[in-house]
């Protein structure tokens, strides 16, 4: 007996003494590849030989798919080889499911090669593989949650918003009862943007209602707490104005907190919305979008660089591509601002610069094809290239199937048809129908509606019916007073005064043109300015005023003199080609002109 147990502690003692040499060789070939990994720069090359030296030794099951995990995490994410890549990543997913208590390593694997299949449009390997990691994750919370996001985004990337709406209430209810309010929070949050997507209003109050309260009755990590108050307050700024200054505030307050190293006692509670710098600029952005609406564009610049400053930053410590789109949208809406402010050659180098963007990511240039369109078009317009506008803007129709951008596009194409005159009639009506403020217009938006009235009224106008013209004009003026639509109520009161004019009505004309010229100058918008001077010139001519006459009149070359030469500088950049493209990816490369090859009548 005493031998039989001294061998049996032999034995023992042998194994453990293997045990202990496996586990130092796995260890020394994990630190080097580790070493290789965090080098400046990366030595991924030498960091995969060392964790492909472990396959040799035959390590136990545990080892073997975590290495094969963390080769393909490797190769995924600094290499191009995406067929290895996804070889290692279907084995750690393979072999972590025959292993119990394993979950990390089964779950990433998952996770990860569902993005992998995604990159390469294999979306229908990924969509099944994600719902079988969701259906056997329902004992770990943190990643049962993370799955169920990663499969709603997947449904969201591909527009399935009802799918992706059903897996997010899915989520609301899991996080409930396994007790985390806060990611409840956040999975109705984010089905409150999907709706709001699919402009399902009377589903989104009740859901935001609810979340709000859930929001202002947790108690947690700090910035865990604001970061769902920011989320909250964005969906809400579209339509409260409050709100605004509400996120701001919030902004400040995170800013001011520092990151809490406890981690949370329940599992479910280890997401982050955004980072903090992320969600910085996304407040600067949604300010920008604002003030881009009310017409307070020297705002939006100010918000535009400050944002576009700190994306630099970020860019260079984290290539995330949420920060690529955040930095889309902001040029999106400056390079309007500048259209608007008499900017134009600064305008088209802006677009010049989302094309390269757009040139760098597939996704990036699908999301935003038809935008870019879009602003080729409003370009075009400023330039007076009215046929390469009709273009753009037919590109941009074909491309979008989303409602509001497909509004805005129609009613700008139907302002380009309205000042070709009789050339476009029956296309012009048929427009003209389909974006009709009086009944069945397509989208909800205030704005747009606003904006439809008019160009009806502009329509009338060049029709010679101005009756009707005022009509329509009054309607903007009170849908663009009722939402501060700065733009749309300068632009409506000079064309009322310009109707006036016309009609021999000169202190009804005068009432309209002083105060749109006024509000043009605070936005400032140049063409209004123009179109104001030229007005105010003529009326005061007309009254006999000869020195407001004059000072009208200088100010109208002084507007003449500014537009003409930005007009010039801008067609003669060799950007202005773009105005050409309708087709396929953006153009790499553009050839200088010799000078503008467009009229400036319609400057002058």
């Amino acid at each position: 007996m005493a031998a039989q147990a001294a061998a049996a502690a032999q034995a023992a003692a042998a194994q453990a003494a293997q045990a202990e040499a496996a586990e130092s060789w796995y260890l020394a070939l994990l630190g080097f590849a580790e070493h290789f990994r965090t080098s400046s720069p990366p030595k991924i090359r030498l960091c995969v030989h060392c964790l492909q030296a472990v396959f040799p030794f035959k390590p136990p099951q545990r080892i073997e798919a975590r290495t094969h995990l963390q080769l393909g995490s490797v190769l995924y994410h600094h290499t191009k080889n995406s067929e290895q890549a996804r070889s290692h990543l279907e084995k750690a997913w393979l072999i972590s499911q025959q292993i119990q208590q394993f979950e990390d390593v089964k779950f990433e694997a998952a996770s990860l090669l569902s993005e992998l299949y995604c990159q390469e449009n294999s979306v229908d390997t990924a969509k099944p593989l994600l719902r079988k990691a969701i259906q056997i994750s329902q004992q770990t919370p943190y990643w049962h949650c993370r799955l169920l996001f990663q499969l709603a985004q997947l449904h969201t990337l591909e527009k399935d918003l009802v799918s992706a709406c059903d897996l997010l209430g899915v989520g609301a209810e899991y996080a409930r009862v396994v007790g985390s309010e806060y990611t409840r929070a956040l999975f109705l949050l984010s089905k409150g943007m999907l709706l709001l997507m699919e402009r399902k209003l009377q589903e989104v109050h009740p859901l935001l209602t609810l979340c709000g309260q859930i929001v202002e009755n947790w108690q947690g990590n700090p910035i865990q707490k604001e970061s769902l108050r920011v989320f909250f307050l964005v969906l809400q700024v579209k339509s409260v104005k409050p709100c605004l200054k509400q996120l701001q505030q919030c902004i400040q307050t995170i800013s001011t907190l520092h990151d809490d190293e406890i981690l949370p006692s329940n599992p479910a509670d280890l997401f982050h919305w955004l980072p903090k710098e992320h969600m910085c600029v996304l407040v600067y952005l949604v300010t920008v979008m604002h003030s881009m609406q009310a017409g307070y564009l020297e705002k939006a610049q100010k918000y535009t660089d400050k944002a576009l400053m700190q994306l630099e930053k970020l860019k260079m410590l984290d290539c995330s591509p949420i920060l690529s789109s955040f930095q889309v949208i902001l040029l999106e809406h400056i390079i309007m601002c500048r259209l608007v402010t008499g900017h134009k050659a600064t305008a088209l180098q802006e677009i010049s610069q989302v094309c390269q963007l757009c040139q760098q990511s597939p996704r990036l240039f699908s999301n935003h094809a038809a935008q870019l369109h879009t602003l080729l078009g409003l370009y075009c317009v400023s330039v007076n290239c009215m046929d390469n506008a009709e273009a753009q803007f037919t590109t941009a129709l074909r491309l979008t199937n989303h409602q509001e951008l497909w509004a805005f596009i129609v009613t700008n194409l139907a302002s380009v048809y309205i000042r070709e005159g009789n050339r476009h009639q029956e296309v012009l009506y048929s427009l003209l129908e389909r974006i009709n403020p009086d009944h069945s217009f397509p989208v909800s938006s205030h704005c747009l509606r606003a904006a439809a009235f008019y160009v009806r009224g502009l329509f009338s106008f060049f029709q010679g019916r101005y009756n009707e013209a005022k009509r329509f004009l009054r309607e903007t003026l009170k849908m663009s007073n009722a939402e501060d639509l700065n733009r749309l109520t300068a632009c409506s009161l000079v064309l009322l005064g310009h109707i006036f004019y016309v009609l021999g009505n000169h202190r009804e004309s005068n009432n309209m043109v002083v105060p749109a010229m006024q509000l043009a100058s605070k936005i400032p918008d140049m063409s209004v300015q123009l179109w104001s001077s030229a007005l105010l010139r003529d009326l005061n001519k007309a009254c006999g005023n000869a020195i407001d006459a004059h000072e009208a009149a200088q100010m109208h070359q002084n507007f003449s003199q500014q537009l003409l030469q930005d007009h010039i500088e801008a067609c003669s950049l060799p950007e202005h080609n773009l105005i050409t493209w309708t087709d396929g990816p953006p153009p790499v490369q553009f050839q200088a002109q010799n000078g503008p090859n467009t009229s400036l009548a319609s400057l002058l």
